[in-house]
């Protein structure tokens, strides 16, 4: 047996070629084969866990494992004096067993995504960091097997370059301590709407890396921040009002200080017949014929009386709580801000009980639509700036 052996090492001429081809027709074997029945048996299945297998390449990287070993056994066995092909082979099974665990990492990353913990904590950016880690280690281990040293001589050079290694990876140094900010304080999420002006960002936030935040923008753009200038620059996180349930309605009607009088009984008569403010006008008015019951003086001025802007007022907050899409348990409040010379503005502070983007600006304009063409009714007009129509009417007028 021995003897057999020994000529087949004296053959090295035709050993050497054999080893190569029988590698190479087990690597084909599980490329072609092995793998297409895998992949075949994973397609039937409605489980998408196997398809992130497939998708990450970690069979394909697998299949390397097999040629790979069997020519460094092969050539350890019968080579065993040739230490530099040796080195050279183990080295490539470094790489490979690497390439599985980096690939590995994705899916662990993909099999995270797809739980229901996704948007709580964003693991992303922490299995980038150690994928670097063990990418440089993979680099040093490589090092060592082919200069035939031990890797913690190599390591301990590397002290000496700490200096340098901080240079390089300043950058990303500086994104984890942010990525392990924006985790431990709750910055954001992936789904928070998130505003930076200073970046040009207004959208969602669609994707947490190491080094990049990436927001898509409501015009579908996508904006790329560096993780550790978002964090350290202010920004706005909307989560807060798509938590509470209450999306905030602040708007004011400007209105013409010329068309605000008391009401007289022919205003009166009209709003008894508006049922919002019925129980309003009935109350109020005996309230009101009480006080000036007392009253001697006949004067106007002398004594209580509704007016116009007041009563519109009221009827805005009747309208708006028989509204249901606003939010009842949120701040409700229509106040009268303080007059300007672009007229009286009547503020509606409330929240509507629909938070998405779309719904709110319908329901939003509908409310409005509504509220200002509503001041006619109680001889109330807008206040705007004069427009072509305007000075054309002037004109004819003269």
């Amino acid at each position: 047996m021995d003897n057999l052996i020994q000529n087949l090492i004296s053959q090295k001429y035709f050993l050497v070629p054999s080893i190569l081809i029988i590698s190479f027709i087990i690597f084909l074997i599980m490329r072609y084969i092995v793998l297409k029945v895998i992949f075949h048996f994973f397609q039937k299945t409605s489980n998408k866990y196997d398809d992130i297998l497939i998708e990450k390449g970690l069979f394909n990287r697998l299949s390397y494992l097999p040629s790979i070993l069997l020519m460094y056994n092969s050539f350890n066995y019968f080579f065993e004096n040739h230490i530099l092909i040796n080195r050279f082979i183990l080295s490539l099974l470094v790489i490979v067993i690497v390439s599985c665990i980096n690939a590995l990492l994705s899916i662990l990353n993909d099999f995270y995504n797809t739980s229901k913990f996704y948007k709580q904590i964003n693991l992303k950016s922490y299995i980038q960091i150690f994928k670097l880690i063990i990418n440089l280690l993979s680099i040093v281990i490589v090092f060592a097997v082919l200069s035939g040293q031990s890797p913690f001589y190599l390591l301990s050079g590397i002290g000496a370059l700490t200096a340098v290694l901080m240079l390089v990876f300043k950058d990303t140094i500086l994104s984890l301590v942010s990525s392990i900010q924006i985790n431990s304080n709750d910055l954001f999420k992936v789904g928070d709407w998130v505003e930076a002006p200073q970046f040009g960002a207004d959208g969602d936030v669609i994707d947490i890396a190491l080094h990049t935040i990436k927001i898509q923008n409501w015009d579908k753009t996508i904006s790329v921040v560096p993780t550790n200038k978002l964090v350290e620059s202010s920004f706005k996180n909307w989560r807060g009002m798509s938590e509470s349930g209450g999306r905030r309605i602040k708007r004011s009607i400007l209105i013409d200080m010329n068309s605000i009088k008391f009401c007289d009984e022919r205003l009166l008569d009209k709003f008894r017949g508006i049922s919002l403010i019925e129980n309003y006008i009935q109350e109020k008015l005996a309230d009101i014929d009480k006080f000036n019951a007392s009253k001697k003086s006949g004067s106007v001025i002398d004594k209580r009386a509704l007016t116009n802007i007041g009563t519109y007022r009221e009827y805005i907050k009747s309208y708006l709580k028989n509204n249901q899409n606003i939010h009842k348990n949120m701040t409700f409040l229509v106040r009268q801000l303080a007059p300007t010379d672009s007229g009286l503005p009547i503020e509606v502070y409330v929240f509507s009980s629909n938070t998405n983007w779309i719904d709110y600006e319908g329901i939003q304009s509908d409310i409005f639509d509504h509220l200002i063409a509503a001041t006619h009714y109680f001889d109330l007009k807008i206040f705007q700036k004069p427009s072509g129509n305007d000075l054309l009417k002037s004109d004819l007028l003269k």
